[in-house]
């Protein structure tokens, strides 16, 4: 029987089969092929930039790539994350708030994606419980096995059918032991069965301990990590194992006689200085030939036509490779603890530092301490060449930050403001330069004298914090004459928001006369979406509304991050001269 006429077969919904596999119209099988990527050992190995890697050496081939990332907690989006646990939110431009990795999908493969190539257990569940409150089932008893699993090949296909890619990258978030993980493991296993051999290509990512006091590479928690997925009717194809160092001939044969996988499929990704250096190594390791063999799609295979990008690309690597010089960036937050809550924006300064033939070195500023008086503020920004204030929510550390953008703006230090930088810069401005001494913000105290920063209009009547906000990709108007104008080059970008607070519209004319210049705003509200000081008074000195981190890629670097890095070089090079 033909494998198109199974799957009909297997869509059966009636009470007299046990299979449940909704099928997409359109969808054919074998026409979209699968890598779905697991971790083992641990989390946090890097399963997303391998993934992103995979991915880019892919469409380097002249293939159509589609990624997806499954994360097994119950919450529907990411959106209600702490950063101290997840790491960043990430916001696409369709408005969904998700995991990190998306980020890293976007920059690797320069595509926007949307709430498609992400999936959450609280999204797939909440889909099955409302089928099911509508009847969809047929008076079945609602399992996860066939229903939970195949609500989640559905989504996978449906993927496949609306991105026409020749293959859907699938990142499983988590390790292969995670409880919430299990149900998802066992639709990867029914995916592959029903697909048929040579549709779905299995990766495991695993971990190779080395220990300090032993000198040498253990291998036996990535071989039990291994027999794990095994043991749950996963056979990897491929075996990547991250190390701190290039791992040894021996440990690559203690893996393949474990896992049955053969030798040259085994292979090993060890710590490198960059992310971008990554691709190189995978390439090298000569995994996407292999993928590509497995899943038997050589004859689709175009390289002619990811020659530019790949140009394009080793141009980045070189001038990553040979900077001119250096610039010292300071990030003032209160999650400098974690450096994955600012992901996006160390990924952005990498971006624009590179297209800038120079290496930005970070120094991360705790502005509570500053705050609490424990550090002055100009003793810890005394050797930077450029301040960031990045986005947050609270109020914790909000004065710390205050005072370090009055220190930028009065000592001509290059400053970007993203997000609550924005409103920070609002307050500080409007607290000493335009008189206002009790400025504040609503979410920081409570009835103000001077509430310069206030909650949205449409955010006054909501309660609930999942999924509410002012979220997604905008439109922003760029005034004419002004620095944003200058960087952007065009009187209309599109920017990622992630905000309840906005600049009060009754203190624009308040500021504008101080001397603060607005010079992007949305085009059919009154809503201030970038500030600016201009350059007369300031070399570099501007705020966005918008979190410009998220829309910068390797190849284009956002241009309000590329204006800062570009003055902060010049601000290093007065610098040294005067010393």
């Amino acid at each position: 029987m033909k494998r198109d006429n199974v799957l009909e077969n297997l869509a059966s919904k009636s009470t007299e089969h046990e299979f449940y596999t909704p099928k997409p119209k359109g969808y054919r099988p074998g026409r979209t092929k699968y890598v779905i990527v697991f971790g083992t050992v641990m989390s946090g190995l890097g399963k997303g930039i391998f993934s992103s890697s995979l991915g880019k050496l892919l469409q380097d081939q002249g293939l159509k790539v589609a990624p997806v990332k499954f994360d097994g907690y119950l919450n529907v989006d990411a959106g209600t994350l702490n950063p101290y646990r997840h790491g960043e939110v990430f916001v696409l431009d369709d408005g969904l708030e998700c995991d990190m990795d998306l980020g890293n999908y976007e920059r690797f493969l320069d595509q926007d994606l949307s709430e498609k190539n992400y999936m959450t257990g609280g999204r797939i569940f909440t889909s099955v419980l409302g089928k099911e409150r509508k009847g969809k089932y047929l008076g079945r008893d609602v399992q996860f096995i066939p229903h939970v699993t195949g609500e989640i090949k559905g989504f996978l296909r449906n993927l496949a059918v609306h991105s026409k890619a020749d293959v859907v990258l699938v990142e499983v978030g988590g390790t292969v032991g995670d409880v919430e993980n299990s149900y998802f493991i066992e639709a990867m296993r029914e995916l592959a069965y029903e697909e048929g051999q040579g549709n779905v290509c299995f990766v495991a990512l695993t971990y190779i301990l080395e220990p300090g006091f032993l000198g040498e590479q253990k291998s036996k928690a990535a071989q039990i990590g291994i027999r794990d997925l095994m043991a749950r009717g996963i056979q990897p194809h491929i075996v990547a194992c991250r190390s701190t160092n290039p791992i040894t001939e021996k440990v690559r044969e203690k893996i393949s006689i474990y896992s049955n996988v053969p030798l040259d499929r085994v292979v090993g990704l060890h710590d490198l200085k960059s992310i971008y250096e990554i691709p190189q190594l995978v390439k090298e390791d000569g995994i996407d030939k292999e993928v590509i063999e497995i899943l038997g799609i050589k004859s689709r295979v175009k390289p002619k036509k990811g020659m530019p990008s790949v140009r394009k690309w080793n141009a980045f690597l070189d001038k990553l490779h040979s900077p001119k010089g250096k610039v010292v960036i300071g990030i003032t937050g209160k999650y400098t603890s974690l450096r994955d809550s600012y992901a996006s924006v160390l990924n952005a300064i990498e971006h624009a530092s590179v297209n800038n033939s120079v290496k930005a070195e970070i120094k991360w500023i705790e502005t509570t301490e500053i705050e609490k008086g424990k550090i002055k503020v100009e003793d810890a920004l005394k050797d930077v060449d450029g301040i960031i204030v990045p986005g947050g929510f609270g109020k914790r550390g909000i004065e710390g930050k205050i005072e370090c953008i009055r220190y930028a703006r009065e000592n001509n230090i290059p400053y970007l403001g993203l997000c609550l930088g924005f409103q920070m810069a609002v307050i500080e401005y409007a607290r000493n330069v335009a008189g206002l001494k009790d400025a504040n913000s609503t979410e920081m105290k409570k009835n103000p004298k001077h509430p310069v920063i206030c909650l949205l209009p449409e955010q006054m009547k909501i309660e609930s914090l999942g999924g509410n906000m002012r979220l997604g990709g905008h439109d922003v108007l760029i005034k004419k004459g002004t620095l944003a104008h200058k960087l952007y080059k065009k009187e209309k970008a599109r920017e990622r928001f992630r905000h309840r607070y906005e600049c009060n519209p009754e203190y624009v004319e308040t500021l504008e006369k101080a001397g603060m210049v607005f010079s992007g705003t949305n085009p059919r509200k009154d809503i201030m979406q970038i500030l600016e000081l201009p350059q007369s008074r300031h070399r570099f000195f501007i705020g966005s509304q918008f979190h410009p981190e998220f829309t910068s890629r390797p190849l284009r670097p956002n241009p309000l991050f590329f204006g800062f890095i570009k003055a902060a070089v010049e601000t290093s090079r007065e610098r040294k001269n005067k010393e």
